[in-house]
């Protein structure tokens, strides 16, 4: 078998068999196939496609480069979670403590984020004392006794996965379905769960920036996760705007933890009810799902869920006091108020430009090893659908960066257009696929 022949055969638009996906991943992870070989056949494949039965032969391939979270030890059903990333997503924070008291297992494994969509390890960064860099006994007795913890990934988990996606970074192949899909799923099988709810944003703050798209998308981790054996639904969820009103770590903390307190942002409480529901219908297909729904709400309504996320704080070292008094959390040196020139009602707000102005203030990376300022953000006072008068603030900028400030501003007038139309709230939730 040689790398020559399978680039030829996917250029040529044949479907490869899986010992010829197996082979060039190996190889290619072991170094012996080089970048220029790999690189040709990622072009190919961005180009001629992979059909659903390459895709999960490539999946499996990259899963078995590296290790695999054995949680064999914890007692009870093992759901995950994935967000494909989007602007002032805090839903993870919410979810784990509210879907932890439904009786689900949840061993979360969360990177930091990387450009203007935010990483749930960044934001949990932000609370005193909370370590994320467990051991692995340690991480599997708070999933075990606790109900759900959080890990920062390990390099020794599809390592496959993190060189070929260097590798589609720098030669213009990122945005490829297959690629996309496989990438995705292959961290979420071996993250060892039992089944995975999968959150595709869709819109100007997400990836893909289409329904189309991010359908395909959604289809095809679920068509994996089916032909693996992992349990998978999907939501598609609206990202034209951010989610809830806070966009940057310790920001966003604040909010969560307002959500849990059974308040926080509609959109937010809504999304994550949602989820929640996905989860438990992975654990039981036939629930009630009014019923599941109204206790999710009542966990939410009632303190439980916050009660939750205190046990997994103080567990992983965390201060729960931020819980009850969220001046605890650091905070920025400057704040500066936008104020709306015009008066009528929010039309949109682009998402990405918003994620944007919030990387600017230093609240995201442009590289993978950027510090980032976790005080720093943006705190919106208006959503889509909200009247606005001259004069009246659309956001609150935070940063230690003074001179970040203005350009931020910049962004943030250039994301919301107002008009003399009231328009209605666009739609949350998209649609499920199962």
């Amino acid at each position: 078998m040689e790398a020559y022949d399978i680039i030829l055969k996917k250029r040529n638009g044949a479907v490869l068999n899986p010992d010829e996906i197996k082979y060039m991943v190996r190889g290619y992870t072991e170094g012996i196939i080089p970048d220029y070989q790999m690189a040709a056949l990622l072009m190919a494949v961005y180009y001629q496609g992979l059909d659903m039965e390459e895709t999960a032969h490539l999946t499996t391939a990259m899963v078995s480069s590296g290790e695999v979270m054995d949680l064999s030890s914890i007692a009870g059903k093992k759901v995950d979670k994935h967000s494909t990333g989007g602007v002032g997503d805090k839903t993870t924070l919410v979810l784990i403590p509210l879907a932890a008291c439904q009786g689900l297992k949840l061993a979360k494994l969360s990177g930091r984020g990387l450009g203007h969509t935010g990483g749930t390890a960044d934001k949990l960064r932000s609370i005193p004392g909370f370590k994320m860099d467990l051991s692995r006994g340690k991480f599997l007795r708070i999933v075990d006794s606790v109900g759900a913890a959080i890990l920062t990934q390990s390099e020794e988990m599809v390592p496959a996965d993190k060189k070929i996606y260097e590798l589609r970074d720098v030669t213009a192949v990122v945005d490829s379905i297959p690629l996309i899909a496989s990438s995705i799923m292959s961290k979420k099988i071996a993250s060892g769960s039992d089944g995975v709810v999968l959150d595709v944003k869709v819109g100007s703050g997400a990836f893909t920036k289409d329904r189309e798209g991010a359908l395909a998308l959604a289809e095809s981790m679920v068509d994996i996760g089916a032909r693996v054996g992992m349990p998978c639904r999907a939501v598609l969820s609206n990202m034209d705007q951010p989610l809830g009103y806070a966009v940057g770590n310790s920001l966003e903390v604040e909010e969560a933890i307002s959500t849990l307190r059974g308040g926080g942002p509609a959109d937010l409480r809504e999304l994550c009810v949602e989820l929640g529901l996905q989860m438990m219908l992975l654990h039981d297909p036939d629930l009630d799902r009014d019923r599941a729904k109204r206790g999710l709400e009542d966990t939410l309504d009632s303190g439980k869920a916050l009660e939750k996320f205190r046990e997994i704080i103080s567990a992983q070292g965390g201060d729960p006091k931020i819980l009850d008094d969220p001046l605890g959390l650091p905070k920025s040196k400057y704040c500066m108020e936008i104020h709306s020139s015009q008066r009528g009602y929010v039309q949109e707000m682009d998402a990405l430009k918003i994620g944007q102005g919030a990387m600017a203030l230093g609240a995201g990376r442009k590289t993978k090893d950027q510090d980032i300022d976790l005080t720093a953000g943006i705190m919106l006072k208006k959503k889509v659908g909200d009247s606005v008068e001259i004069g009246e603030p659309l956001a609150v900028l935070h940063s230690n960066n003074p001179e970040a400030l203005e350009m931020a501003g910049r962004l943030l007038l250039q994301a919301v257009t107002i008009s003399t139309e009231l328009r209605k709230m666009p739609r949350l939730v998209l649609d499920t696929i199962q």
